[in-house]
């Protein structure tokens, strides 16, 4: 014999309630099958909604009655029933308007009322699928659980007399012969005969009270969903079923927020060790989760994640609280006569505080009556008002095993703080089957995503991407992206989304991750753009490993660093002016990174995509020093000298170099020099050095004349103007063998970025196109210096450099 439970949302639509019909007959061919059935789904919502309109005299109540006794007979009329079979139907619906109507001219809902009010949906649901059976000749007979199933007068909400309920369900399954037998579930009886409920997911328990009574071969819950998930999977995409589960765990999670199964569902099973299998209506076919007293031996020693949402945190804390017996006591029995729920506790080992976790609503009845208890205490100074937060939620790992590993807690905790999630308390039972931890509401979601990731994916990391600029480098960058995502995945278990986007117009986001194939289309139907919109978006979003790319030469998107950090948002950036500008910013947005455990990479911010900043880092963390530094570090300047040509246009080259996108868009930020010197004013700080741009003796080529035009045009008519000083500088070059290169140079602390005449036998004289060359002198390398060298621009090199920062990201 077995037990199936169907739920509202099983039997919500008249095609639902065909498949549990379906799945009634097919179990029912193999063995005997007692069937409990909730009330249509939202029937029970809109049966409370009406009592409480009629209660407050208002006649709205009798269109939501109509609506339900509508609903009813339309499902009957399409399940064919005959009218003759009607009669217990259209019964139960008269009560109810009778009762309703009561309500409203007595003008008084009381807790009996209310009980017997939404006893209905069970009582009409279970009365149409016994009908509708019978119509297709199968064997069914209908038992009013208010008949088998007594709860103790006064009790607690739920609480079965199993004396006289096992003794009832016995007697009356021990005569029957049919072979399907229909129960409502969710009602009950007192001991002096009213009517009462189980709770809210009562279905689930009256099905395990009648399981454990007659000690069935298994109580199977079907619902909406293949079985209980290793989250929430409205919240965790990648969420899969638990195959199996032990009672312990099941408990956990069901208590902690998981909706397929109600907690006291357990309790009367696992005594007789009934397996429950939680199985999915509109996927019969699907395994499911089956709950057992052996708890998997997968492997995983956690078992799932769960969470409850409104929390409140109270905290109760003073002096007067340290080592006075009885303080506990007085502040749960306080709680207690209120009626509140206590879902968390955490108590210091100093004893001056006490943090309980309550639902939110009840948070303000609580305060009050704490407040009342301790007035004293308070008073005398020896103890603080009852300190209330709101807004709060709690999330748990659960897992029978989690004792048998080291580390669950400091992986969880780690997880949590790299992404920002600040933890309000913490709660740890010594059995270590739950590690839960209390946090803001608007973390929820994400926690859950960054906790999944780390206990049950195969450990590939999800990287979000938010990148502004999508000009030549950023187009590049979406295209590499593209490109490698599959490569990624496979071979670095990295999986990356870019999620926002935006240029100097519009921006556009998507949650899921954008279509790159068509991120072009996107961006030009996004929305107006703004540096603050664009940064407050990505803040909102929430998004774990949040990673913001910045691919502009925009002073404002730079100065936005600070808040990104502090948010714990990463930062790859190719714009230099940010690492560049004064230096108590530079260290500010290093100290910050530390600070939130989100990264700030700036590789391209020199090279290009070349490894400068990185080997230099490397040499400082293992202990080399820095005697000096000399660079070719512009790879337009070294295009442009290297095509200049005595007798050729100086104005020609230059505009070469730009068309072909080895300059910024103002060419005379390469030209003056200001590029160059704030690339070896970053190197100079990461050598460990303070200075600022204003350090750096700049020995500018260009005539004031051409320092001085006032816009891009300008500069290059007085390119024109002025070309017989170009062709001075490349004659005197070709006369003394020598090639013009554009030199930045440390040495003795000190800065310096000029135009130099290079002989043959110095490394720098073959460098050829747009090649960089750094040249690194340290104790370790102080004869011959360690060279690194290779392409310093254009889009292509540019946006590797970004990639590399950004997939550095997964070993953080």
């Amino acid at each position: 014999m077995k037990v199936l439970k169907f739920g509202g949302t099983s039997v919500g639509t008249l095609e639902n309630i065909k498949k549990v019909m379906s799945i009634i007959e097919d179990t029912s061919k193999k063995e005997e099958v007692i069937i409990v059935v909730s009330a249509f789904g939202g029937i029970t919502d809109q049966l409370l909604q009406a009592g409480s309109l009629a209660a407050s005299k208002d006649s709205n109540f009798i269109r939501i009655f109509d609506t339900i006794k509508m609903r009813h007979i339309d499902v009957a009329s399409q399940l064919n029933i005959p009218e003759t079979k009607l009669k217990e139907l259209h019964a139960y619906l008269n009560q109810l308007e009778d009762l309703l109507k009561g309500v409203y001219y007595i003008n008084e809902l009381s807790p009996r009322t209310t009980d017997r009010l939404a006893s209905f949906g069970e009582l009409c649901s279970s009365t149409i699928i016994s009908e509708a059976l019978k119509v297709k000749k199968l064997k069914v007979e209908r038992k009013n659980a208010i008949d088998l199933i007594v709860t103790l007068k006064g009790g607690l909400k739920g609480a079965v007399n199993y004396l006289i309920t096992n003794s009832k369900i016995v007697d009356y399954f021990s005569t029957k012969t049919e072979q399907i037998t229909i129960v409502p579930g969710f009602v009950a009886t007192n001991e002096t005969g009213e009517t009462t409920t189980l709770g809210r997911g009562g279905s689930d328990f009256s099905a395990a009270i009648i399981a454990a009574a007659l000690e069935v071969s298994q109580l199977e819950i079907w619902t909406d969903v293949s079985g209980m998930f290793t989250a929430n999977p409205n919240m965790v995409k990648q969420a899969r079923p638990i195959q199996s589960i032990s009672y312990q765990e099941a408990m956990e999670l069901s208590h902690f927020g998981a909706k397929v199964l109600y907690p006291p569902t357990i309790v009367p099973v696992m005594k007789k060790n009934i397996p429950i299998a939680i199985k999915n209506t509109f996927a019969p076919e699907d395994v499911g989760t089956l709950i057992t007293s052996e708890a998997s031996t997968n492997g995983n020693s956690v078992k799932g994640l769960s969470n409850i949402e409104n929390i409140a945190l109270l905290t109760l804390e003073g002096t007067g609280i340290v080592g006075i017996p009885g303080i506990s006591k007085r502040l749960f029995e306080t709680l207690s006569q209120q009626l509140i729920n206590v879902i968390l506790i955490t108590q210091a080992s100093s004893e001056h505080s006490i943090c309980i976790g309550i639902i939110n609503d009840e948070a303000e009845i609580a305060r009050l009556a704490v407040d009342r208890e301790f007035g004293n205490e308070i008073e005398l100074g020896k103890m603080n008002p009852l300190l209330v937060e709101t807004d709060l939620s709690i999330i748990a790992l659960v897992g029978d095993k989690m004792k048998n590993h080291q580390g669950i807690s400091g992986k969880m905790f780690s997880k949590l703080g790299k992404n920002n999630i600040n933890i309000r308390a913490i709660a740890q039972g010594a059995s270590e089957k739950n590690i839960s931890a209390v946090i803001a509401k608007k973390d929820v979601k994400k926690a859950l995503n960054v906790l999944h990731e780390r206990f049950f994916e195969d450990q590939r990391k999800q990287i979000n991407l938010y990148i502004a600029g999508v000009g030549n480098v950023g187009a590049r960058l979406l295209e590499q992206i593209a490109q490698q995502k599959h490569y990624l995945k496979e071979k670095l278990n990295l999986n990356l989304r870019v999620i926002g986007i935006t240029n100097s117009r519009t921006m556009y986001f998507d949650s899921d991750g954008i279509s790159l194939k068509h991120w072009k289309e996107h961006l030009a139907d996004g929305e107006k753009t703004s540096i603050e919109g664009f940064h407050q978006r990505i803040i909102d979003l929430n998004k774990r490993n949040s990673v913001f790319v910045d691919v502009t030469a925009n002073e404002s998107v730079a100065k936005s660093y600070s808040e990104l950090l502090k948010s714990s948002i990463a930062v790859v950036a190719c714009n230099k002016i940010a690492c560049s500008s004064e230096y108590k910013q530079y260290e500010a947005l290093k100290s910050l990174s530390n600070q939130y455990n989100a990264p700030f990479f700036f590789e391209t911010n020199v090279g290009a995509g070349l490894p400068i900043i990185d080997t230099l880092n490397n040499l400082m963390a293992s202990g080399d020093e820095i005697i000096s530094i000399k660079a070719v570090l512009s790879g337009s300047l070294n295009f442009v000298f290297n095509n200049f040509k005595e007798g050729d246009s100086f104005h020609d080259v230059v505009k070469q170099a730009q068309a072909e996108g080895y300059t910024e868009p103002d060419p005379r930020i390469d030209l003056s020099g200001v590029d160059v010197a704030r690339k070896i004013l970053i190197l100079a700080r990461e050598s460990g050095i303070q200075l600022d741009l204003n350090d750096v003796i700049n020995e500018p080529f260009l005539t004031i004349k051409n320092l001085k035009s006032s816009s891009v045009d300008h500069f290059y008519e007085t390119l024109i103007e002025d070309d017989a000083h170009f062709q001075k500088l490349v004659s005197n070059a070709n006369a003394n063998g020598a090639q013009l290169k554009y030199v930045a140079q440390l040495h003795d602390g000190k800065l310096k970025v000029g135009l130099e005449e290079i002989l043959p036998n110095h490394p720098f004289f073959n460098l050829e196109g747009k090649d960089n060359i750094v040249l690194f002198y340290t104790n370790r390398y102080n004869e011959q210096p360690l060279i690194i060298k290779g392409a310093g621009a254009g889009g292509d090199v540019t946006a590797s450099g970004l990639f590399s920062d950004i997939i550095r990201m997964r070993t953080y």
